[in-house]
């Protein structure tokens, strides 16, 4: 496979290189490069099978290189340091990565891995990646205890908060508890009509039958959320703003 090398800090490139070397006599580096603008102007003109991509690059990151490359072929190893979103994000999307400094072994078991998918799967999981990475507001990631689950919000109907962990509960009745309070997740919630009537609660708006004037959330699935005294009047304002559209 005609392989392009893409990462910004020049020893890394040839140590990766010479690794290459040693472990795979079927792979052919047909380049290396230190930015985006290089990368993306180079794997137009070489066309490559394979890539090795650093996640942050010296203009900016592998996913503005996957963004202005959409119209080649060719299948990726990301290659990354120790960040913790970066990793969530690699996971997630389940592609293949190294990690810095790059271990022979694990560079070998990525190369079978690689080979072994096609390009519309890889595709897939990059989509999921990139998702991530971009904090798709559509989509919420939640750590559970033996996986990462994407909940799509348009059909998250509420959650509850009960010692520290929250219970998401789907339109569609699955449901799903994630070790974190609610607090962690009511920021990017509420950009997309959540609010949060009771300090154990956050619901879509959309799914909100009625508002009894006692003080009780009625949605749609006949579920009753209270709203406590402090936080009524904000969530009177916002209800109405959200139903005047």
């Amino acid at each position: 496979m005609n392989a392009l090398v893409i990462e910004d800090k020049a020893y890394i490139r040839k140590g990766l290189i010479n690794l290459l070397n040693s472990v795979s006599s079927d792979i052919n580096i047909i380049g290396e490069c230190e930015s985006v603008k290089e990368a993306v102007i180079v794997a137009k003109a070489c066309k490559p099978e394979l890539v090795f991509l650093d996640i942050n690059l010296s203009d900016g990151t592998g996913f503005d290189f996957l963004d202005q490359t959409e119209s080649l072929d060719f299948k990726v190893i990301f290659i990354t340091a120790y960040e913790e979103f970066a990793l969530k994000a690699l996971k997630i999307g389940a592609v293949d990565y190294l990690m810095k400094p790059v271990d022979p072994e694990e560079l070998q078991l990525a190369l079978n891995k690689v080979q072994s998918k096609s390009s519309v799967q890889q595709k897939q999981e990059i989509n999921r990646t990139k998702k991530v990475w971009y904090q798709d507001d559509s989509t919420l990631v939640l750590s559970l205890s033996d996986s990462f689950q994407v909940i799509d919000l348009s059909e998250l109907l509420y959650c509850e908060s009960d010692k520290g962990y929250t219970t998401f509960h789907l339109s569609n009745g699955k449901k799903y508890i994630a070790s974190k309070p609610i607090k962690t997740y009511e920021e990017q919630l509420e950009k997309v009509h959540f609010t949060r009537p009771h300090q154990s609660f956050m619901v879509n708006l959309k799914f909100i039958d009625k508002y009894d004037k006692s003080g009780t959330i009625f949605l749609k699935n006949g579920k009753q959320i209270p709203v406590s005294f402090r936080k009524k009047e904000a969530f009177l304002a916002t209800f109405l703003e959200f139903n005047r559209h």
